[in-house]
């Protein structure tokens, strides 16, 4: 049935997997730049050092307990490999790379900024002006396509030297510290980029606080800090943006994926509630505007105290999302009842295996009809325009001797997600702004810190390690998208 003339089409990338450049032109470190690679079945670690000299690492697996020395910071260290120092070098192929998003036919381009490389230690009292030159070389970039910037304003990459100096996210001075950097860009980029989103996936906070908040110390009291002074900086963000530009329009994104219950026993729909709670308090307070009660009333349980303010609550009220966007690549299933199975899935995602999908090499469930749930969750809940800017599938492919790579299970997965959107759009009557797929480009996977895991619609010529040639290749997928959105999403074939 197809999608309004204006549904934006388009593919997402995040600066810590794809940018590189990681010291270059002025940048300075970010949380993500201390994160070594990892595999399916070895973790992530943060490495940290001590003041005596002493080394060691953390690891950094999403859903568990996770914490740093409190006598030691996060640094490199030179045993380590740290994929986030070159991505798949967007720092060097951006015109080739944008040339690429405009032939495919993008109408949207969704990327990040790195806080780090505009304000290197997080709290400059000017912004380094070659970072600043090289987004907007990028937003030009874009532009000369007729490709709309979709740009989120912190994806995992809190500065490192605010992470060492204030333990990240919970304390309040990086909420100001976060309003100056979002003013520098929203002035710099005025007429240049219209939508925005504030913190990605920003329920990380609960299941991965150090990617999403720069939390070495994540007690629950931290984490709830931390949430809520997110929240409260979103909000300022949304009022600068009206200020600005009224034109300009600051989204929520959201990690989200339909929980199913493994039997009818009621006590599973009970659990199923509550982790659906642990998901949209996050959008609750963004969109909704105010704290849920189920949420206040486990603070009490809990003795969280939040350091907060009556003017915060003010904000988030007269300040709530435009718009809410949100990643979503599968769906999980939730029981009461033992079972040995497990699943691994985004933002760490546990449960009992489906036995009505199927199941990659990475325990992700592919589910036809998760975005159509996910999307009628949502608009159901809010009634604000929506937007799937991260929905893809990472698999281990192969480029072949005459350099094409036959990626016949991402365009299956991908066909079944515009069905599910289109069903959405149609049947239910969503509002959806747009997809950003995952990923425009071959980039590092943030799970597992590997290249082997691609997700890209383009193969870049990289190892796990930062060895090739960086050089990109179509895949079967880029010829199937491009149609798609030559036809507005009717023709799948």
């Amino acid at each position: 049935m197809g999608f309004k003339k204006d549904f934006l089409w388009g593919g997402a990338t995040a600066a810590n997997q794809y940018e590189g450049g990681y010291d270059q032109d002025g940048k300075g470190l970010n949380a993500i730049d201390v994160l070594t690679n990892g595999a399916v079945d070895r973790p992530r670690l943060v490495t940290w050092k001590k003041a005596d000299g002493t080394t060691g690492t953390s690891p950094l697996v999403w859903g568990e307990d996770f914490s740093v020395p409190a006598d030691a910071q996060p640094a490199i260290l030179p045993e380590y490999h740290y994929p986030s120092h070159h991505g798949t070098d967007f720092y060097h192929h951006y015109e080739e790379d944008i040339k690429l998003m405009a032939e495919m036919g993008f109408k949207t381009f969704r990327l990040s900024l790195s806080w780090s490389r505009i304000f290197p230690n997080g709290d400059e009292a000017e912004p380094n002006e070659e970072g600043l030159q090289f987004y907007e070389r990028i937003f030009d970039e874009c532009h000369k396509y007729q490709i709309e910037p979709m740009v989120t304003l912190s994806h995992y990459d809190t500065p490192l030297s605010l992470i060492k100096r204030y333990g990240g996210w919970s304390d309040r001075s990086m909420i100001d510290l976060f309003e100056k950097y979002v003013v520098t860009v929203f002035k710099r980029y005025q007429g240049k980029v219209k939508y925005w989103t504030t913190f990605n996936e920003i329920n990380a906070m609960d299941l991965a606080p150090y990617m999403g908040g720069g939390l070495t110390d994540p007690t629950p009291e931290n984490r709830a800090r931390g949430a809520h002074n997110q929240f409260v900086a979103s909000a300022k963000a949304v009022r600068a943006a009206h200020q600005i530009d009224p034109e300009m329009r600051v989204g929520q994104m959201l990690a989200y994926s339909p929980i199913y219950a493994y039997t009818c026993d009621p006590a599973d729909q009970v659990e199923i509630m509550k982790a659906q709670q642990g998901t949209l308090f996050y959008s609750d307070v963004q969109v909704g505007g105010r704290y849920p009660e189920y949420r206040l009333k486990q603070y009490e349980r809990e003795g969280i105290i939040l350091n907060d303010t009556p003017e915060d609550y003010e904000l988030l009220r007269e300040y709530s999302a435009d718009f809410l966007s949100f990643s979503c690549y599968s769906s999980s299933v939730m029981t009461t009842h033992p079972e040995d199975d497990d699943a691994n899935g985004n933002l760490g995602v546990a449960g009992v295996k489906n036995p009505y999908l199927e199941i990659n090499a990475w325990g992700w469930a592919t589910d036809p009809d998760c975005l159509r749930l996910a999307l009628n969750t949502l608009w159901n809940r809010y009634h604000k325009p929506l937007w799937i800017v991260e929905n893809g599938l990472g698999w281990a492919d192969k480029l072949e001797d005459d350099q094409t790579i036959h990626d016949d299970y991402r365009i299956k997965y991908l066909r079944a997600a515009v069905k599910s959107m289109d069903d959405a759009v149609n049947i239910d009557g969503v509002d959806l702004l747009g997809y950003t797929v995952w990923s425009a480009i071959d980039l590092v996977s943030n799970g597992t810190g590997e290249m082997k895991k691609r997700y890209g619609l383009v193969y870049v010529d990289c190892d796990d390690y930062g060895n090739g040639t960086m050089k990109r290749y179509k895949k079967d997928s880029f010829e199937w998208y491009k149609k798609v959105i030559a036809t507005n999403g009717t023709d799948l074939d």
